[in-house]
């Protein structure tokens, strides 16, 4: 394992896709200069949390206009990118909330379509979104490292990040559309220090901006240590290198993961 410098990358997505990939085009220019990773938010493609147009979701396959777009910026400027799409299914009116990993060469190298959809605190994502199968995690390798992905709500899980560990991840990405609310920035920075501990990773998570998300955009090391925030400004980056020897110091120091007594199954049902 080598270091590796990543960037975690924050705005907020709206109704208007062309403005929705401008920024995202922006911010993967702006993470080139120093990063070799950069990680966008959930939804970056669309996002109407307030309902404002019901009967619209603008979802596209993975071959359409915006993941081709980022492809090519991806490309352009030789950094890999984690974003979150609204994925298109021709057997469902529904969408798919999905991740995808496009290499700096602008390959679209792995996808993720998310697990846990969020059915909690007055909001029901399962309405509109496809609850994926539990099939093989989003784990790849970058320099040297072992990556694994998962989204947003997939956090309160602890066995979720225990899965993409169990694969062999270092490092834990996050994309995000964590909403606000009273406690709900302190559960985020709490749950990201625990997933980070636990695991003895690095975690990199990357929120939507105001004002009906958190932003708190961070990456959080493995003994749960603040390395980078964003704070809660649109468009604002934060970066931090994944230190190998980091990673093993504090696994020597606790070794945990050596420790432990339970797997992760999920469940038949």
């Amino acid at each position: 394992m080598t270091d590796l410098t990543i960037s975690v990358a924050q705005f907020a997505a709206g109704t208007d896709v062309d403005e929705n990939l401008v920024a995202c085009q922006e911010l993967i220019a702006r993470a080139a200069a120093t990063s070799r990773l950069v990680v966008l938010p959930e939804y970056s493609m669309y996002a109407d949390f307030g309902k404002t147009q019901p009967d619209r979701s603008h979802a596209e396959a993975l071959d359409g206009p915006f993941v081709t777009a980022l492809r090519e910026t991806a490309r352009a400027h030789g950094i890999a990118v984690v974003v979150g799409i609204n994925e298109t299914d021709a057997g469902d009116e529904r969408v798919s909330n999905t991740l995808v990993h496009l290499s700096a060469s602008g390959e679209l190298a792995g996808v993720y379509r998310k697990i846990h959809l969020y059915d909690a605190f007055g909001f029901r994502e399962s309405d509109t979104v496809i609850p994926a199968q539990i099939d093989s995690p989003l784990v790849f390798e970058l320099e040297g490292v072992r990556i694994g992905a998962a989204t947003c709500y997939d956090l309160r899980f602890p066995e979720m990040s225990r899965w993409l560990v169990d694969q062999g991840a270092d490092v834990i990405l996050l994309p995000a559309a964590w909403m606000a609310g009273p406690l709900k920035e302190q559960q985020w920075d709490t749950l990201l220090r625990a997933r980070a501990i636990e695991n003895t990773v690095y975690v990199a998570a990357c929120g939507q901006t105001g004002p009906r998300c958190a932003g708190q955009s961070m990456i959080v090391d493995p003994m749960g240590v603040t390395v980078a925030s964003a704070g809660e400004r649109e468009m604002t980056i934060a970066s931090a290198t994944i230190d190998a020897q980091r990673i093993a110091d504090v696994r020597e120091i606790n070794p945990s993961l050596q420790n432990r007594r339970f797997t992760v199954a999920p469940r038949t049902a």
